[in-house]
């Protein structure tokens, strides 16, 4: 039997009809999923059922047919790179199998709004599930949105899965310099298959902004949780707010960069890097150390930091509490591996505000050993920035001082009121 055939399972004493699912993986070998005839799915081990075949049915067939496709020369020319997530996918309703889709006309039978906004060029370069990525693929998409730009496109749009797209944006706003036009990641928390998916709005969203003069890299997500508008965010400045909910992202202290509803008009709400940019002058920087971690401090902490001070690592950002702080119990392991040349840089759980070292007696011993007080930054975006930092510079001044110097909007050196719930 193959997926899209009509079974007859039966369980005990009872008996269901329906369509075989696809499973992926190990799954399929354990279990068989039916799509029943009221909609829904149900699984079972196959140990637990006997299957009949009850008759065949069609193949799924996952190319579309070629449409003719005419080029606007008043529209810019976007390139939609896809790295996985489900952003980007069709779906086959007989058996719930979902597929890429990248070729230009397979967009644009998917979301038809694109042809008024853009010309499309599509580009699966990587198969994914975010949580999944790696520095290699960091490096590869990085390549690939310079062949993009150099190629003469006006904007990138690279699809992703939402789990770790902030730190995908961080990572790229560190690696690639001089962005000729805008780079905008987008994600879709919910697939295209459900009545509540955003995968649509987010699309258009990214596209639509996706031919401005903005020369930053951002994420485009929904604003709330109706269909209005998308928030454009900065890359080093987003963060995944909440596990399902479609306005998941939000920019942390500060103001999203514009408001964009669908193909419509663009507010913008705080100044960004605009303009022309020779695309002659856009660099890639590969240069990055893997040795660098992110540890989340908490009561009693120490071994985790003297792991990893003894694996060799040389870097270590910590998540620390408040205003900067650890447990006393792991001073001495941050002070020995300071001395060891492991450069460490603070930030804090709390999210919104920023770290001070100098207010508690804890806080300035662990500056006095060398820890360094990111300010504002995000943990993730400083575990991105060290990565990045320490792939060109080993002294320990060198480092602090990129470290606090503002690369790409992640760090604002100047005290500012607290942004929190500035953007519901």
């Amino acid at each position: 039997m193959n997926v899209g055939d009509r079974v007859r399972i039966t369980h005990g004493p009872h008996a269901y009809e329906g369509i075989l699912m696809p499973l992926e993986g190990a799954l399929k070998e354990t279990y068989v999923s039916l799509k029943l005839d009221n909609g829904y799915n149900v699984g079972f081990s196959r140990d637990d059922v006997s299957i009949e075949l009850l008759s065949e049915g069609r193949s799924f067939n996952a190319t579309m047919p070629e449409v003719d496709i005419p080029y606007n020369e008043d529209l810019p020319d976007v390139a939609i790179l896809g790295t996985g997530g489900t952003v980007a996918s069709k779906i086959d309703y007989m058996t719930g199998a979902v597929y890429p889709a990248f070729s230009p006309e397979e967009l644009l039978q998917l979301v038809p709004e694109l042809a008024k906004i853009a010309n499309i060029e599509g580009k699966e370069i990587l198969s994914i599930v975010s949580e999944d990525i790696t520095f290699s693929d960091w490096k590869g998409i990085g390549r690939e949105v310079v062949r993009q730009y150099e190629r003469g496109c006006d904007g990138i749009v690279v699809t992703h899965g939402t789990d770790t797209l902030h730190f995908t944006s961080s990572m790229l706003s560190f690696m690639l310099h001089n962005l000729p036009h805008p780079l905008v990641l987008v994600g879709a928390q919910r697939s295209s298959d459900r009545p509540s998916s955003d995968a649509a709005l987010n699309l258009i969203s990214a596209v639509n902004f996706a031919g401005t003069d903005c020369r930053e890299i951002t994420v485009c997500m929904h604003a709330d949780m109706n269909d209005d508008y998308c928030y454009v965010h900065r890359g080093t400045r987003v963060r995944k707010f909440h596990t399902s909910r479609r306005d998941a992202f939000t920019t942390i202290n500060g103001r999203p960069l514009a408001k964009v509803p669908g193909s419509g008009p663009i507010e913008y709400l705080s100044a960004y890097r605009r303009g022309s940019n020779p695309k002659e002058d856009l660099s890639l920087d590969t240069g990055l150390e893997e040795r660098v971690a992110l540890v989340k401090t908490y009561p009693t902490a120490s071994d985790i930091v003297a792991h990893l001070v003894d694996k060799g690592y040389r870097g270590i950002i910590l998540e620390g509490s408040g205003l900067g702080h650890t447990p006393h119990t792991l001073h001495e392991e941050i002070r020995r591996g300071v001395e060891e040349g492991v450069v460490f840089g603070m930030t804090s759980q709390c999210v919104h505000g920023r770290v001070n070292m100098n207010v508690y007696r804890d806080g300035r011993i662990l500056k006095e050993m060398g820890v360094i007080p990111l300010g504002d930054m995000l943990a993730e975006t400083a575990w991105c920035k060290l990565s990045w930092v320490l792939g060109h510079a080993s002294d320990y001044e060198d480092v602090r001082s990129e470290m606090l110097r503002d690369v790409a909007g992640e760090l604002d050196p100047v005290s500012r009121i607290d942004a929190y719930n500035v953007c519901r």
